[in-house]
């Protein structure tokens, strides 16, 4: 054999293993970049964009310096007058202004709530502060809403959050796999128990262990429970159609999109648009404003985060029995029934 004919020979081996390679490596390097875009996206530059804020005081003077601070901050701010500090703790308190600015002849003070986020009440901060510093008054933050003992930087829900989204997610990457060959019945029962498991871990976890929840253990639990079982259902759903491509598809809408417009970090008012809009009917972002309502703010109410995490498990639970149908045309009946062999449990791992 010539040294060209050993070329030839070796020339489809070499082909066969870069196109091999190629199609393996495409979704490391889709996490990659996806990952970057979106962490480095939303979190890059936070400035605030029509954050809700307010100047305590009554009259004409408050009204213009409250039309003043708007007008100056070129967007990123709405301030409102309000009548009296009682008045600003309690829009503080059910979480419709970020913060209020009370000054009299003798000092300055910004009320904020620390347990609503950290950032938004430091920005806030930096901008009142210069005014109580043109004003040559004492200034100082007065936290109405202040986090728990054991959750000082108010994080401790967001990384519950990502607790409850990998464990979703990577459960329903596991249920998928059976649920093509399992009875409906069977596999919503799968997924209710699955999904009330992964939720338990992590409420017991954040609450009893490490104390991150003090109190509402059971409402956190349910809305945990609720999110949990969206994400199987859209899992489940996923993969008959998706295969492979359905792991990288998951992170997509649980971990690059979803935590990046949960709120957990910057709130909306602090992140770019894309993000910003994406929390407006995002599952991440509805069950960490529940959560923290449920926590810190009662009188916020939950109503509307309920709806759309109950939206998202129904868009979850049609899905998956539109691809079941699907499936089911498709392939013959006998290899959807009945529990996976030996032989086929190794090949799905």
């Amino acid at each position: 054999m010539t040294q060209h004919d050993t070329v030839r020979t070796r020339s489809p081996w070499v082909l066969s293993l870069v196109r091999s390679y190629g199609s393996h490596i495409l979704v490391p390097l889709f996490l990659a970049a996806g990952m970057a875009l979106a962490y480095l996206g939303a979190f890059h530059h936070p400035q605030p964009r029509h954050l809700e804020v307010a100047v305590v005081g009554e009259g004409p003077q408050t009204q213009v310096l409250a039309q003043t601070l708007t007008d100056g901050s070129d967007g990123a701010l709405i301030v409102h007058a309000v009548g009296s500090v009682d008045d600003a703790r309690a829009q503080i308190a059910d979480r419709t202004l970020a913060a209020a600015y009370s000054a009299d002849a003798d000092h300055a003070e910004l009320l904020v709530a620390s347990a609503s986020s950290e950032t938004t009440a430091q920005i806030a901060g930096r901008v009142f502060q210069q005014l109580a510093f043109d004003q040559n008054l004492p200034f100082r933050t007065v936290d109405v809403v202040p986090t728990g003992a054991e959750d000082p930087t108010n994080q401790g829900l967001f990384f519950l959050l990502v607790a409850l989204s990998v464990g979703g997610y990577s459960s329903a990457l596991a249920l998928a796999v059976y649920a093509e060959k399992l009875r409906p019945w069977v596999t919503a029962v799968l997924g209710i128990a699955t999904s009330a498991a992964v939720a338990a871990i992590g409420v017991l976890v954040a609450g009893p262990l490490y104390g991150v929840i003090d109190h509402g253990v059971w409402r956190i639990f349910g809305l945990a429970w609720l999110y949990v079982a969206a994400i199987l259902a859209i899992g489940v759903a996923l993969h008959p159609v998706l295969g492979r491509w359905t792991t990288p598809t998951l992170t997509l809408l649980f971990v690059m999109l979803n935590f990046t417009s949960s709120g957990g970090i910057f709130q909306t008012e602090l992140q770019p648009r894309l993000f910003a809009g994406l929390e407006s009917f995002w599952n991440g972002a509805a069950w960490l404003d529940a959560a923290k309502s449920v926590a810190y703010f009662p009188a916020a109410g939950i109503g509307g985060d309920v709806v759309q995490l109950v939206a998202w498990l129904v868009v979850g639970v049609v899905a998956a029995g539109v691809t079941r149908v699907l499936v089911r045309r498709h392939r013959p009946a006998a290899e959807l029934r009945g529990p996976l062999s030996e032989e086929e449990e190794v090949v799905a791992a």
